[in-house]
């Protein structure tokens, strides 16, 4: 299983009337760290864009179990916990406070598709080749 932790802190313009990150603003959070979780293998979205290789998100789920507030650090355990074989990519991410406290649970699926014909296809080897050595 390959796991990074990520940290945000929660800006005020996150935050809804009630004073709790507005629950949409979770996805952005997750999106930092998937692009921070591949960067941490030496490898960016930005170099398969190169590749002709693009990720659309295709499912995300959010389940929110306790709320983050105004100006606390958050930190984002981003987990891929398997290999992914074919044309999809499954993050998993678990948001948690300075506590340690669980707050949410997110899943989010993208596919690996040609950006030229919008095609699915399989993950860069030269991706596939750094997340390897974390599933043998």
């Amino acid at each position: 299983m390959f796991t990074t932790d990520t940290q945000v802190r929660v800006r005020y313009a996150e935050t809804d009337q009630m004073g709790v990150v507005y629950h949409s603003n979770y996805f952005p959070y997750f999106e930092s760290a998937r692009a921070e979780s591949i960067r941490q293998l030496g490898f960016t979205y930005a170099d398969m864009e190169k590749m002709g290789v693009i990720m659309p998100v295709v499912d995300v789920h959010c389940r929110y179990l306790r709320p983050a507030k105004y100006d606390d650090l958050l930190t984002i355990k981003t987990m891929l916990k398997e290999l992914p074989a074919h044309h999809k990519i499954e993050f998993h991410h678990e948001v948690f406070n300075e506590e340690n406290e669980l707050l949410a649970i997110g899943k989010i699926i993208l596919y690996f598709m040609e950006a030229k014909t919008m095609k699915k296809t399989t993950m860069p080897g030269q991706l596939l080749a750094k997340l390897q050595f974390y599933f043998s």
